[in-house]
């Protein structure tokens, strides 16, 4: 067909729509009559979403607050134990938000809304009632998304694809989408007490709610995989033996599973997909999907802050599990298109920074009231201590680029909650000029991908000199050191959900992905990463304690690094995903930890270094300062607060830090801590000296002597197995010691 015969089809597809042509006249399918409408008393704007109290004259009820911006009506439907359903119309509009207080709604209501209004997909209107949709404010979400054709919008099958999502189809999706649940709001957490662990001292470990504990032998196989779960004492004993202080949690937020995974039999395993921003997802829940779910989250928060350990959100805001214009209709598509979601200038479309189909209009004050109402709610309400926002940079473009003085940015520094609680950036999306590491402004932390990736180069032996790892081992100053920022501002991590686990790093070269049914086309395929000789598993014993002991490498330059290590679970225990970068989908025991490797003496020996390097990192305030390094004398002796070594005991030069090299040596000074303790007295710690060593062969490196150290006790030796004979082996100051091939030694200053 010509390009002019296409556009004569959309007009003629538009008048037909226009004319009432939809899927329900095209298919033959007719509505059924209207249920029967209940009464609402006009109740208030305010709050948002649906909340319980009692109405005039004592009455208990319900009041039910909806932004619609365009919207030309609001029925707000109202199911019983059978699912059928009543219909309310809320006839109050103040402010653009369509209100109704209904006397007689308790806890445990479920419901959800029809929004009328124009279907004008050219121009960005997709109104059609005959989609139930769900309140954006909803506090818990009764049953799962499964997308059969009655929950879009759009005929799916209209035999012209192109046009297929201007033709509205008039099909109920009611019986086929979840509910919203209204909740009674009772807790006012007086018994709670956060840690409140300050940056500097923090140790993150980022986990997935169901996949830490779907295995774990000691927790109740009714609880497995849920908050009740996670809440459970044998969980959190062995965060708090490892000595973790937050744990990182994958999405929590209610999400809908894909489609094409639906039809290969997969389903979104992390949840990087969002569709309730105030309800925790219902298929983590123990006791129940009819507001339970709420409670039983609270009562996990408040075990883990029992332990000493904090609670982190992986926070998804900037896009929706709606997908574009072929997505599927189940919120914000339905209420206002146009206010919610960035489109293109064919309003058809859909602006897509995210990769995901579409992205959130943050610039629009309703939307960025939607973002920053569920912040408060999850911290106020829920008793969270932060978030992980997701493609961060997507929500700090302002009309397109992104923007350090954007809208959410601002409100959020100036927000009396939101300032307070720890606030990490994923600092980059897909779109143009999005990767903006190092940007954000004070009050934010950032994933370090450079980081990442300058710490994988090294011990695979790939990067041409040392200068990008001496700035990251010592707080990523290049990047954070600016604008009042420290060197907390740098999370640093060497895994995360996202890519290999640290034993698949030393174990594929190459992804394995096949079972995500793609044909291995997605994850990155830029992963520095080294198999250590042999693609995968394997029974060749020298390779297996090669790996190990990369792993060993690997962890430990972590936890020895400036500013804020992050574990991904199961690391510590050398979990493996099969060669897997992106098991975004696999909701099995590849995606799932496998508690049996402890049983291993190798692995145990690994988690028990991982908590001991933890336990090293918290003893030390020199291993986690709260300021950059001078790398400036401060006293006579010349001794400074971090110097830099070769394998010859001497200081680096400017020629050495550009000429290639495996070996790297690093002394932090405890003499030279800035600040001050909480009475006021200076900080001061032991010294250390940190030598690492990539190269393939062993190499002689001589300790540096005077003012340095009169003597040096071994900490840490990365080539054992067993770390119980390393401590305590002591060498003099000047003498040289041989540092076996792959290998990081630390050494306490004794003398």
């Amino acid at each position: 067909m010509s390009s002019a015969a296409e556009q004569e089809a959309e007009a003629g597809k538009r008048r037909a729509a226009g004319n009432g042509r939809t899927a329900a006249a095209v298919n033959g399918v007719r509505r059924a009559a209207p249920p029967p409408a209940v009464p609402a008393w006009p109740g208030t704007p305010v709050p948002l979403g649906a909340r319980f109290r009692t109405g005039p004259d004592g009455v208990a009820g319900t009041n039910f607050a909806l932004w619609a911006g365009g919207a030309e009506a609001v029925e707000l439907c109202l199911f019983d134990e059978q699912g059928v359903e009543s219909r309310v119309r809320l006839t109050e509009l103040t402010h653009e938000i369509w209100h109704g207080f209904v006397p007689g709604v308790l806890p445990g209501q479920r419901y959800g809304y029809r929004v009328h209004g124009r279907w004008d997909p050219w121009t960005g209107a997709r109104w059609n009632p005959a989609k139930l949709l769900l309140d954006p404010y909803a506090r818990a979400v009764d049953g799962e998304y499964e997308l059969p054709p009655e929950v879009y919008g759009h005929v799916r099958d209209w035999p012209e694809q192109h046009v297929a999502d201007t033709v509205r189809d008039d099909r109920d999706s009611a019986p086929f989408v979840p509910k919203g649940v209204v909740v009674h709001d009772d807790d006012d957490w007086a018994d709670d007490h956060r840690p409140k662990t300050p940056w500097a001292d923090s140790v993150i470990y980022e986990l997935h709610v169901r996949g830490f504990t779907r295995l774990h032998p000691g927790i109740p196989g009714e609880l497995r995989g849920t908050y009740a779960g996670l809440a459970h004492p044998a969980a959190i004993e062995h965060l708090v033996r490892l000595g973790v202080t937050a744990v990182e949690l994958l999405p929590v937020h209610q999400f809908a599973h894909e489609d094409h995974l639906l039809k290969r039999g997969l389903r979104n395993h992390w949840g990087y997909n969002s569709i309730g921003y105030f309800a925790p997802h219902a298929a983590y829940a123990a006791s129940g999907t009819t507001g339970q779910q709420v409670g039983e989250f609270k009562r996990m928060v408040r075990a883990l802050h029992a332990a000493g350990i904090e609670v982190i959100l992986d926070v998804v805001y900037n896009h929706t599990a709606e997908a574009g214009e072929l997505g599927p209709t189940l919120s914000l598509k339905g209420i206002d298109n146009r206010g919610y979601y960035r489109l293109q200038p064919d309003a058809r479309r859909y602006a897509d920074y995210t990769g995901c189909g579409n992205t959130l209009h943050v610039v629009q004050p309703h939307v960025l009231r939607l973002i920053t109402d569920s912040l408060r709610y999850w911290v106020t309400e829920m008793g969270v201590d932060g978030f992980r926002f997701d493609l961060a940079a997507a929500l700090a473009r302002s009309m397109h680029d992104v923007d350090m003085l954007s809208p959410f940015l601002a409100v959020i520094a100036q927000d009396p909650v939101l300032r307070r609680v720890k606030l990490i950036a994923e600092p980059w999306d897909i779109g143009s000029g999005g990767y903006r590491v190092g940007a954000f402004p004070p009050l934010w932390t950032e994933w370090n991908d450079r980081y990442r990736d300058a710490v994988r180069d090294f011990w695979r032996h790939s990067l041409p000199d040392v200068r990008e790892m001496g700035y990251r081992l010592s707080g990523s100053s290049d990047l954070y050191a600016w604008g009042g920022r420290r060197p907390y501002a740098s999370v640093n991590f060497v895994t995360a959900h996202d890519g290999f686990t640290l034993r698949d790093l030393v174990s594929y070269e190459r992804k394995h992905n096949e079972a995500n049914g793609e044909g291995n086309r997605d994850g990155t395929n830029d992963n520095r990463s080294w198999n250590c000789g042999a693609e995968g598993e394997t029974d060749d014993e020298d390779v297996r304690g090669l790996r190990r002991r990369q792993i060993r490498n690997l962890l430990t330059t972590l936890l020895l690094s400036t500013g804020v290590p992050m574990l991904v679970a199961g690391d510590e225990m050398g979990r493996t995903q099969g060669g897997n970068n992106n098991a975004y989908c696999q909701d099995n025991e590849t995606g799932w930890v496998d508690w049996t490797l402890l049983e291993d003496p190798g692995w145990r020996a690994l988690t028990e270094l991982t908590a001991r390097l933890i336990a090293l990192r918290h003893r030390h305030p020199v291993l986690r300062r709260r300021a950059f390094f001078s790398g400036r004398a401060h006293s006579a002796d010349g001794l400074r607060d971090l110097a830099w070594f070769t394998s010859r005991g001497t200081e680096m030069t400017e020629e050495d830090w550009y000429a290639p090299a495996a070996t790297l040596g690093m002394y932090l000074s405890g003499r030279d801590i800035p600040g001050r303790d909480e009475r006021g007295a200076p900080v001061t710690d032991d010294s250390f000296l940190a030598v690492l060593h990539a190269g393939e062969r062993p190499v002689s490196f001589v300790l540096p002597g005077a003012p340095w150290a009169e003597r040096y006790e071994v900490v840490v030796d990365t080539s054992r197995e067993e770390q119980a004979e390393a401590p305590g082996t002591g060498h003099p100051a000047g003498a040289p010691v041989t540092v076996p091939a792959r290998t990081v030694l630390l050494l306490k200053v004794v003398g």
